[in-house]
């Protein structure tokens, strides 16, 4: 019989799949902590809402990243068993490297827009 899923079920779902990755994924853990840090620092310097649109967009992307590297490694491993195959290991390394792609743009957004006031607090502070 096919059920069909309400949209409750769908985001509980996805919600799910967010949760177990957080619980289980270092990497994950790590960018989450690194998104804590400039929602934190964002909000001290109050960055204009641009920069924190560019933020988020870089943020999101960096985790978005991260779930489906997650789900790629979670499917090749399941299908692969004890051998790794050239075309998986292919497979996790092009996830992976999704989320590096995506954690270098991240950074590079970071300090477009955070390295000019803190250079500028630096500069009063006497730092520089």
């Amino acid at each position: 019989m096919d059920k069909r899923r309400t949209w409750l079920d769908v985001f509980r779902n996805a919600w799910d799949g967010v949760r177990a990755t957080a619980s289980t994924e270092r990497n994950f853990k790590v960018h989450l902590a690194l998104s804590a840090a400039v929602f934190a620092l964002g909000g001290l310097l109050r960055v204009p809402r641009l920069d924190w649109a560019l933020l988020c967009l870089a943020m999101g992307l960096v985790l978005s990243a991260e779930l489906m590297n997650t789900a790629v490694e979670a499917a090749v491993n399941l299908t692969v068993g004890e051998r790794i195959h050239p075309l998986a290991k292919k497979a996790k390394d092009a996830a992976a490297g999704a989320v590096l792609a995506s954690a270098v743009f991240a950074a590079v957004i970071g300090l477009l827009v955070f390295g000019p006031p803190l250079l500028g607090l630096a500069r009063n502070w006497g730092w520089l």
